[in-house]
């Protein structure tokens, strides 16, 4: 991926508050929304948005996407390059 692709990424997640943390939040770890909602302060359905937003731009995956309750997901290669951009 080059440079300019990169940063139009960083600006994605950096221009939301609850991406950021979503993403900040899983880190290199297996989490269900609910909780990183718990860790961030904030309702499941805002981090479930975030969550289908990141998987848009392949930031995170789902784990068990077949499963309907206790889907984990966690950062791609690219989630964690982008994280360590925002620090």
């Amino acid at each position: 991926m080059d440079e300019m692709e990169l940063y139009k990424i960083l600006g994605y997640v950096k221009v939301s508050p609850y991406r950021t943390n979503t993403l900040r939040s899983i880190g290199s770890d297996l989490k269900m929304p609910s909780e990183i909602a718990k860790e961030i302060d904030v309702r499941t359905s805002q981090v479930s948005s975030a969550l289908a937003d990141l998987k848009k731009y392949d930031l995170v995956i789902c784990v068990n996407e077949e499963v309907r309750k206790g889907r984990l997901y966690k950062c791609t290669d690219l989630g964690l390059q982008i994280i360590e951009h925002l620090d």
